[in-house]
This record gives structure tokens, sequence and C-alpha cells, in this order.
């Protein structure tokens, strides 16, 4: 499974953007209860959650600074 690509998500809107975030957030959560509960999981999923909430973050600072 390969990283996200920026091109996916640069057609978003304001709105859909923080909903996004907020969306990986939890689920970023959600995998570290499964980790500390000690269930099975997938620790690339770390990675690529941190990646695409990076690459939100940075297209909601272009649409701010335009």
């Amino acid at each position: 499974m390969s990283l996200p690509k920026i091109k996916d998500i640069q057609h978003l809107g304001a709105q859909e953007i923080k909903f996004k975030i907020i969306e990986l957030k939890k689920e970023i959560f959600q995998i570290k209860l499964q980790k500390s509960t000690r269930q099975n999981i997938k620790p690339h999923l770390f990675k690529h959650k941190k990646h695409q909430i990076a690459q939100l973050l940075t297209i909601q600072n272009k649409l701010i600074n335009q």
C-alpha cells in the first residue's frame, strides 16, 4: 500500500478538509487505543494517516493564504 497522493485531495473544499482532518485524528486515536489494548493493528496505518493529515493541513494553509 503506497502513501496517498496530494492530487487525490486537492479538489476538496475548506469544510471538507476540516471534516477529513477530524476524521483522520479519530482514526489515529482508535489505532492507538487498539495498540494499547494489544489488539492486532497494522503499524503502517500510523504513517499513512499522519501523512494524509499533513497533506490536508498543507492544502488548508494554501486556501487560507489565497
